[in-house]
């Protein structure tokens, strides 16, 4: 479960008369923010029956929810529907709920004939998807601690920051301040300012950057310095928002021919290398032959009306029976690429 969902305060649910519901209409809810703004609202009145009234409830935690119905599950030409679950609101409404929904919720309580879900349950918000949270489940006191510090609106203001310390976002993430630096844009040409830096721990950018906090910020999990500063700030010197690419510093190393046969193992189909005069030469191998394509010196365009090109192809394939071969021949190599600071910033193996 996602940790960042939102459990507002208040809810607004507005209806569409239906037929093939326990109550006759059905419910579109949305909700209204930390600021008391009424999000999806545009959307919300397109759908609904402005002749039905609609309905403010506050989002508490409450009891009586039932099962109903299967709704959707049918792709007819363009006309395709997700399948979703119809829920009972004992406040005198349906709405529905995806299959998803459905399972977290037989996972955390029980689905009663007759009487409907046990225990009590709140509205949530997952980015744009409503979903029904049981109150019992694992994941609820985590959110609801999460919600009440957006609902504080306590902030962390740019000169609160302690380098070292731990803090949490508003998308529920945990950062690392690292300071305040100047920022480079993408290919180092200008700087974009002075910007806070924080290691986010992701698989993918691992440094984050903000000109201003805003509301991003939003408590301290640990003010204590974390044990491990030195070596996240050993990545944000590789960064090169941090310090930008350095192409004066770029260095072609000559590749093994270890190197280069477990290259082109994992790499069945062929890879990228430089030759001795810093070309870029995508080279294939098949069948125990090494290849790369050249534009054929021989090949003639077609020029006017009428004309044709020589039968000539366009391209051509240089070829090598052996990787030793290749070696001797291209003098392979690869590209390491520095920042500014010195720093090692990739090895295009």
């Amino acid at each position: 479960m996602n940790f960042s969902i939102l459990i507002p305060e208040k809810i607004n649910v507005g209806f569409q008369s239906r037929e093939d519901t326990y109550t006759k209409k059905l419910a579109y809810i949305i909700y209204y923010d930390h600021k008391g703004v009424l999000r999806k609202e545009t959307s919300w009145n397109s759908w609904r029956d402005e002749k039905i009234e609609n309905i403010i409830e506050e989002n508490v935690p409450t009891s009586g929810f039932v099962l109903n119905k299967k709704a959707g599950g049918y792709s007819s030409g363009w006309n395709h529907r997700q399948t979703y679950v119809r829920v009972y609101d004992p406040r005198g409404f349906e709405f529905e709920i995806d299959v998803t929904n459905l399972l977290y919720i037989l996972e955390n309580t029980n689905s009663i004939k007759g009487k409907g879900l046990e225990g009590e349950f709140v509205y949530g918000w997952d980015g744009k998807d409503l979903i029904l949270i049981p109150t019992d489940a694992p994941d609820y006191k985590e959110i609801s601690a999460y919600n009440k510090i957006i609902q504080q609106k306590t902030y962390i203001k740019g000169k609160e920051l302690i380098v070292g310390a731990k803090y949490l976002t508003k998308n529920n993430e945990e950062y690392v301040y690292l300071g305040k630096f100047d920022e480079y844009d993408w290919n180092g040409t200008k700087k974009k300012g002075k910007s806070f830096f924080f290691y986010a721990d992701r698989k993918y950018s691992k440094i984050e950057t903000m000109r201003t906090l805003g509301e991003k910020i939003i408590s301290v999990v640990e003010e204590e310095c974390v044990d491990n500063y030195a070596d996240l700030f050993n990545i944000l010197e590789r960064n090169r928002d941090y310090s930008p690419i350095d192409k004066t510093k770029d260095e072609y190393v000559d590749y093994t021919k270890e190197e280069l046969e477990e290259a082109f193992e994992s790499r069945r189909w062929g890879k990228s290398l430089y030759t001795k005069n810093r070309e870029k030469r995508e080279i294939r191998y098949s069948d125990g032959i090494y290849s790369y394509r050249i534009e054929n010196p021989k090949y003639t365009p077609s020029y006017g009306w009428g004309r044709s090109h020589s039968n000539e192809p366009y391209h051509i394939n240089v070829e090598f029976s052996s990787l030793d071969e290749l070696i001797k021949e291209l003098e392979p190599k690869y590209l390491r690429t520095y920042l500014a600071n010195g720093k090692l910033y990739s090895e295009d193996k």
